[in-house]
């Protein structure tokens, strides 16, 4: 068993195996505890139900505290499953996402460079080359907003102006660039983490889609690049129960007539809170992938009411 002490970074990788919802929870337990340009993580499905976790290191980190980290989003048994090693210090990024398969979602599929030639014609393929498995499409909650994207486009498609798309929490930008692909419209996408909004930007070069995708740091939804870009016909969050609940609010004033709001990073057990905040909004879909869940609003058009005629004096 590792001890305490620091280790070199570039050189350590832990890994381990558990099932698919414990796997899940450490991805993204680590993601919240350690900065997003410090930490790799890659999930692979080991089949059985058994999926295969590997954790890559570039910042000096105590292997205790990822140790705790795990136990805290899995339980023990992950804990002592947990094992380090070292690996040669070479593109630590890529060797953790060598393993990821490309991820299908409605007609978009997430993948890799390695699997850049592997996109079928009739697809739109999104290369992501990001620093966590979350923002490569494995995750259950990226899945279920590439869903609902797909479902949404077809119809914001056959309007006759180009829909306005805010995408809040962006990570990285793999709901922003799919957005701008099917849509050939501008998207804005921001994010509190100066980390993510660079890697944002550079999967938004490499996936050429610079011409329609900005993506600006914001804390919240109250930053001017926002408010000068309202109101939004597509607005996506995928961020987490806390979060969502906050900008409620001002989320909904962004809103145009129509507008559709996909939300995401909600547990199950938490769709009802964030049913009840997002109100008078109108829930059109649910879609379940994972253990999480993923919720599609929609601002109804408001009817003009038809006025009676006076009636004239008898």
């Amino acid at each position: 068993m590792p001890s305490g002490r620091r280790t070199n970074p570039s050189s350590l990788v832990a890994r381990l195996e558990a099932d698919e919802r414990a796997a899940h929870s450490v991805a993204d337990l680590l993601a919240d505890r350690f900065a997003a340009e410090d930490i790799a993580v890659s999930l692979a499905d080991a089949g059985g139900g058994r999926w295969h976790v590997a954790i890559h290191f570039r910042a000096p980190i105590e292997a205790d505290a990822v140790r705790a980290a795990v136990n805290a989003a899995a339980g023990p048994a992950a804990a002592a499953a947990l094992h380090f090693e070292r690996i040669d210090a070479t593109d630590w990024v890529r060797q953790s996402l060598a393993g990821l398969a490309p991820v299908a979602a409605g007609r978009f599929i997430v993948h890799g460079a390695h699997d850049r030639g592997r996109v079928p014609l009739n697809r739109i393929g999104i290369e992501i080359e990001a620093a966590l498995a979350f923002g490569t499409g494995h995750h259950g909650t990226t899945r279920g907003c590439l869903l609902a994207l797909d479902a949404i486009c077809k119809r914001l498609n056959r309007r006759r102006r180009a829909p306005r798309t805010l995408d809040v929490g962006t990570g990285s930008g793999v709901l922003a660039i799919a957005a701008a692909r099917v849509l050939h419209a501008r998207v804005l996408a921001t994010d509190i983490d100066a980390g993510a909004v660079r890697a944002a930007r550079e999967n938004v070069r490499l996936n050429r889609a610079g011409d329609f995708v900005a993506v600006v740091e914001a804390d919240g939804v109250g930053a001017q690049a926002i408010r000068a870009g309202a109101p939004f016909d597509l607005i996506l969050a995928n961020i987490l129960l806390g979060p969502l609940q906050r900008i409620a609010a001002p989320l909904r004033h962004l809103t145009a007539p129509g507008a559709r709001i996909v939300l995401s990073g909600i547990l199950p057990s938490q769709a009802n809170a964030v049913i009840a905040v997002y109100r008078p909004l109108a829930l059109e879909r649910r879609i379940d992938i994972d253990g999480w869940t993923t919720l599609i609003f929609a601002r109804r058009t408001r009817r003009r009411r038809s006025v009676a005629p006076p009636r004239s004096a008898s």
